[in-house]
């Protein structure tokens, strides 16, 4: 998002903003002098002479006292009080106390990210562009711990997310996060976010769930579905971290926030769902190449009609071949209705590279319906 400038004309940016509405400041009025004391009279003058003798004859250790007491290095100054009692655990305390020590920081020679361990063997999962093209990473598993070297067993642009490996006897007691299905998560569900923001050491921060099915960006410039948006407070260093559920439960891994022009979180946080995390980190695991279906064509909204109109065709890809065309309108795609753009990509989920689906399209004012052999997706957007 742009900067923006100021909304009264006649001002320069570097005023702040509202400063002309700030009055002249007040020049401070001269005090009036205090008028001289009353002089005293005679009598008084012997009053306060009698007395004077009278504390000296009372002994020389009341007059010590005294001046003791006026010297502030004599005594030392009591602390307030506390009440008793310690303080009542939260469950946001429980759920950081069972989930923390298996929250590990992530270092590349690029930069610093979060991950989490999912398997004893050693299996910790982070963010792809974490990772990026490195092939071995440094993690921590204690704030004050040595750093230990860890293996990279594979990355998946497509979905962001990367697995790391190390070997159990350099880490032990390695504490397993386990899986919630991001599929029942619902809109104001608690989320509570553990990572390493900013450099920082672990920490933890704590929101709701504040909207679902959103889609992001991925690094290869894929778009990445069921998005999670939470408003638990994440930051850079964040990147890989768990997104945990009331019950300790990983919901998503934390992969990107919106910014609205700043550098910092403004409360609108995304994480890749936990159902995409447990498809993926098997395969990954194994060293396998995540195979997606492909159909080869970029969608907009189509205007006046229902359905995706498209928008590019990639030459050679998989419906070029079997002849749609820019401008067509995809109303079906494996006999699944498409309403939108989104509905396009959706249709194929569960779909295998190699399989044939039927897409419908509108042309001319004519509907016909085509054969596709679907690809499968490559590693950047064409």
């Amino acid at each position: 998002m742009s900067s923006r400038g100021p909304l009264w004309s006649g001002r320069t940016v570097e005023e702040p903003d509202h400063a002309w509405l700030q009055p002249p400041p007040r020049r401070p009025r001269p005090k009036p002098e205090a008028p001289p004391p009353p002089p005293r009279s005679n009598r008084t003058r012997n009053v306060l002479i009698a007395a004077a003798v009278a504390v000296l004859l009372a002994g020389g250790g009341i007059g010590a006292g005294m001046l003791l007491d006026d010297d502030p290095q004599a005594t030392e100054a009591t602390p307030l009080s506390a009440s008793g009692g310690g303080i009542g655990a939260t469950r946001i305390n429980q759920i950081y106390e069972r989930v923390s020590s298996g929250v590990v920081n992530v270092r590349t020679g690029g930069g610093t990210g979060t991950g989490f361990v999912v398997d004893k063997d050693g299996t910790i999962v982070t963010n792809a562009h974490v990772v990026g093209d490195s092939t071995e990473v440094v993690v921590r598993f204690n704030d004050r711990a040595d750093p230990v070297r860890a293996e990279v067993a594979g990355t998946d642009p497509s979905s962001d997310l990367a697995v790391l490996r190390v070997d159990p006897g350099d880490a032990p007691q390695l504490r397993v996060l386990t899986f919630a299905d991001s599929d029942r998560v619902r809109v104001g569900d608690a989320a509570v976010a553990i990572g390493y923001p900013l450099g920082l050491d672990r920490t933890a921060t704590a929101g709701i769930v504040s909207g679902l099915g959103r889609e992001i960006e991925a690094p290869n410039g894929f778009t990445i579905e069921k998005v999670i948006q939470t408003d638990a407070p994440i930051n850079p260093g964040n990147s890989g971290g768990p997104l945990i559920d009331a019950r300790g439960r990983v919901i998503g891994v934390n992969s990107q926030i919106a910014t609205a022009g700043s550098q910092g979180n403004v409360g609108i946080g995304f994480a890749v769902p936990s159902n995409t995390v447990r498809e993926v980190v098997p395969q990954l695991k194994r060293g396998q190449r995540v195979r997606r279906p492909y159909l080869g064509v970029s969608t907009t909204v189509a205007l006046g009609t229902t359905g995706a109109r498209v928008g590019e065709v990639v030459a050679g890809g998989p419906a070029a071949n079997a002849g749609v065309r820019v401008g067509d309108v995809i109303t079906k795609v494996a006999g699944k209705p498409v309403g939108a753009p989104d509905d396009v990509s959706r249709a194929l989920d569960g779909r295998k590279p190699g399989e044939r689906v039927d897409v419908e399209v509108k042309r001319g004012g004519a509907t016909s319906s085509v054969q596709v052999e679907l690809g499968v997706r490559p590693d950047k957007v064409p």
